[in-house]
C-alpha cells in the first residue's frame, strides 16, 4: 500500500472489508500402483534388496465447484455495491456501517479488528477527517454459497485522493449471512494488492537530475541534460566537455532500474570506446555510485562517487576510492548548477519560450528542456491499479559532473583524461 495511507486510521477500513475463500478440495484413494524400489524406500529403514517391488498410494484431487450464488443473492451483492460506493464517496460513515450486521466485524490488512456497528462507524469517521476526498471504485469478481444463508464475496477495491498521488488498492473478502431478505456483512477482511513498481516509479528518486546543467572552471567546460526517454523507464544523459585547444569529447549515460538486484544501475558510454557501469544506493544525504570501467586500452579503473543536493539548482559530487590501473588517485569535490535557460528553449509541456528573453548564462546552444516520465496511461476500465509509492525513502542525488582533466579529475569515480566528458559515476583513465 502506498506510504500515504500508513496512518493506522485503520487507513485500510476504507479500502476493502471481507474474509477470502477458497475452492472446497477432496481427497480421494485411487488404486496402489507398483513402482520399483529405486523410486520409494521399503517400509522401516532397511533398504529393500535389488528388484524388490514397492506399492505406494497415489493421491489424486478433486475440486469441487461450488453452485451458481442465486438470482437473489446476485442481486443484493449489486444493490450493496452501489450503496457502499455511494456511501463512501460521500464521506457517509454511518452508511457505510450499517452495511454491517449489528455484531458484524471489520478485519483491515494489518489485521486490526473492528467490532460492531459503533467500531466500525468510528473507524470510517476517522478516516475520512484525514482523507475528506477520498474515492472508491470497485469491482466484485465472485461470489458463492456456503449453505442456505451464507455467501462469500470477493473482489477489489481502490481508493484514490483527487488532486494528489494517494492511491490504494486491495483484495476484499466478505462473508454475508442472510437475515430475511437481506444479506449484510458478518465478518469483512482486506488484502493488499498494490500492483509491482514499474522502472520508472523506482527511478522517482534521481528524477530530479532531468534539466539541464553545467560546470565552468578555468580547466574547460562540461554540460549536462538529462531527460526521460519515450517509455518512461530510462533516465538518458548526454555529457559534452570543452576544452581550450583539445577537441571536445561526449559521453551518453543511461540510468534504469535493475530488478535482478534490486539496485539502480548506470552504463556510461564514451565518445573514445570507452564504458563504465555504476551501481546507485540512496543515503540520507543523495546517492552512494560505486563505479567500475573499462578504458579504451583495455586498463580498468573503479572509485566510489556521493552526490549531493544541496538544493533545487545545485548538488556536490565527491569521489574517493579512485583507483586506476592499479594506482590510487587523489580525491575531489566540485560543484554542479543547473544550467539557466536558454533564448527559444522549450519549456515543460512543449510551450516555446519568449525569444525575446535574453539568456542569464554564457552564450551556448539552446538546449530542450527535459521531458517529463513517459510512464504509460492506465486504460480506463473499473478499477483502476493503484500507483506504489516511490520505493527510496531518502532524498536522492543528482549525478556531479566533474571538471575537466587537466588540473583536476574530470569525472566523479576516477581521474579524468583531456578529452573525456565528466560522467557521474565513470572513473576514466589517465
Amino acid at each position: 500500500m502506498s506510504a500515504a495511507w500508513t496512518p493506522s486510521l485503520a487507513l485500510a477500513c476504507a479500502l476493502g472489508w471481507s474474509l477470502l475463500g477458497g475452492p472446497a478440495a477432496a481427497w480421494q484413494g485411487a488404486a496402489p500402483a507398483a513402482v520399483p524400489a529405486a523410486a520409494a524406500p521399503a517400509a522401516g529403514n532397511a533398504a529393500p534388496a535389488e528388484g524388490t517391488v514397492v506399492e505406494v498410494d497415489i493421491v489424486e484431487v478433486a475440486v469441487i465447484e461450488a453452485p451458481p450464488a442465486p438470482p437473489e443473492l446476485v442481486e443484493a451483492v449489486q444493490k450493496a455495491e452501489l450503496a457502499t460506493i455511494e456511501a463512501f464517496n460521500k464521506g457517509d460513515a454511518a452508511a457505510l456501517a450499517a452495511l454491517f450486521a449489528e455484531k458484524g466485524e471489520l478485519v483491515d490488512e494489518n489485521g486490526n479488528v473492528f467490532s460492531g456497528r459503533e467500531q466500525i462507524t468510528g473507524l470510517f469517521k476517522a478516516f475520512f477527517e484525514r482523507f475528506p476526498k477520498a474515492e472508491l471504485q470497485m469491482e466484485v469478481t465472485g461470489v458463492r454459497t456456503v449453505g442456505d444463508s451464507l455467501a462469500i464475496e470477493e473482489g477489489v477495491r481502490l481508493i484514490t485522493v483527487p488532486d494528489s498521488d494517494v492511491a490504494a488498492q486491495v483484495r476484499y473478502a466478505a462473508v454475508r449471512d442472510k437475515v430475511g431478505d437481506s444479506w449484510p456483512i458478518a465478518s469483512y477482511s482486506e488484502f493488499a494488492d498494490d500492483p509491482a513498481p514499474t522502472p520508472a516509479e523506482m527511478l522517482s528518486g534521481v528524477s530530479f537530475l532531468v534539466g539541464d546543467w553545467i560546470d565552468e572552471s578555468p580547466e574547460g567546460k562540461t554540460t549536462i541534460s538529462y531527460r526521460w526517454e519515450d517509455d518512461g523507464n530510462f533516465l538518458l544523459g548526454d555529457y559534452t566537455l570543452a576544452v581550450a585547444g583539445m577537441p571536445e569529447s561526449r559521453s551518453h549515460q543511461r540510468i534504469g532500474w535493475d530488478p535482478l538486484e534490486g539496485v539502480i544501475r548506470s552504463w556510461t558510454f564514451d565518445s573514445d570506446g570507452g564504458y563504465s557501469t555504476g551501481e546507485w544506493v540512496a543515503t540520507e544525504a543523495g546517492w552512494v555510485i560505486k563505479s567500475d570501467a573499462t578504458m579504451p586500452d583495455g586498463t580498468t579503473g573503479s572509485a566510489t562517487v556521493t552526490v549531493t543536493p544541496t538544493d533545487a539548482d545545485h548538488f556536490i559530487v565527491r569521489s574517493s576510492d579512485r583507483i586506476i590501473g592499479g594506482v590510487d588517485e587523489p580525491e575531489f569535490e566540485l560543484t554542479v548548477a543547473r544550467r539557466p535557460p536558454q533564448p527559444g528553449a522549450a519549456l515543460p509541456g512543449g510551450e516555446a519560450k519568449p525569444a525575446t528573453e535574453a539568456p542569464k548564462a554564457s552564450p551556448a546552444p539552446a538546449v530542450p528542456a527535459a521531458k517529463p516520465a513517459a510512464v504509460p496511461a492506465t486504460p480506463a476500465v473499473k478499477i483502476v491499479p493503484a500507483a506504489p509509492a516511490p520505493a527510496a525513502a531518502v532524498k536522492p542525488a543528482t549525478p556531479a559532473t566533474p571538471a575537466p582533466a587537466g588540473v583536476r579529475p574530470a569525472v566523479p569515480g576516477v581521474p579524468a583524461v583531456p578529452a573525456t566528458p565528466v560522467v557521474p559515476g565513470k572513473p576514466l583513465a589517465k
